[in-house]
């Protein structure tokens, strides 16, 4: 059914048109009504169906486009985007080698198991203290070498029925989420800080306890801005670094 917004325009709140566009294409992403790597109508047949102007379409889907929710090609059309390795590790992945080289890393999944969130998991992930969550131990080879130890708290609300058995992890964790739990990342807060190698992390990295490590805590949300996972990231800065470019 068309969904004509624009005789209604009075009645919503103040802001821009194109702005009211943005989220009903992106409730029928949240919705799944339009999945990963799902081909959008045209923007003539969006202006249409919503009774807007092809102008106000195209911005919306360019702030969508700027969110990394839909790819667009010239020639093939507007697509729901879809984790790839090289997507997911270019949105998300920041390390780099000494020469400002990106690297691509080999996970080791070490253990995951299920809990109950600690206060802390607790307030990251939106959830009540002592809801269930998965826990997730793995390494990061870079260079064929271990060094970052993650620890990751999952959302069983946001994937039930998660798992993953210890051994190579085949994709990208967030590829992972999106393939098997239709779960799709979109977004992520990070703090950085310094720490110290506790006796796990120094074991999983080949390390003395003590040594100084990088510490990285994120919160991921999907594409509703849902949080689904906390990590830890425990990072050997020895021969790689954390890289951000600031625009």
């Amino acid at each position: 059914m068309a969904t004509d917004i624009s005789a209604a325009n009075a009645r919503l709140d103040a802001r821009p048109l194109y702005r009211q566009v943005e989220e009903i294409l992106l409730g029928r992403i949240v919705g799944g009504i339009w999945p990963p790597g799902h081909l959008l109508p045209s923007e003539p047949e969006l202006a249409t169906e919503l009774g807007v102007s092809q102008g106000t379409v195209r911005k919306a889907l360019t702030s969508l486009e700027q969110r990394n929710l839909i790819n667009r090609r010239q020639g093939r059309g507007t697509t729901v985007a879809r984790h790839t390795g090289e997507t997911a590790r270019r949105h998300f992945f920041r390390v780099r080698d000494l020469s400002g080289r990106a690297v691509v890393s080999r996970i080791i999944v070490v253990s995951c198991d299920e809990g109950a969130a600690e206060p802390w998991e607790a307030q990251a992930l939106a959830i009540e203290a002592g809801a269930p969550v998965h826990h997730l131990r793995r390494i990061r080879l870079l260079d064929g070498s271990p060094r970052i130890f993650e620890r990751c708290t999952l959302s069983a609300a946001m994937l039930p029925d998660f798992r993953l058995p210890p051994g190579e992890l085949a994709s990208e964790l967030y590829v992972h989420f999106q393939r098997a739990h239709g779960v799709t990342i979109a977004a992520a807060e990070e703090e950085l800080s310094a720490g110290a190698a506790d006796e796990e992390t120094a074991q999983a990295i080949g390390k003395p306890a003590g040594t100084p490590l990088l510490m990285v805590q994120r919160i991921a949300y999907d594409v509703a801005h849902r949080p689904v996972e906390v990590r830890l990231s425990m990072i050997d800065t020895e021969r790689h670094r954390y890289a951000v470019r600031l625009e």
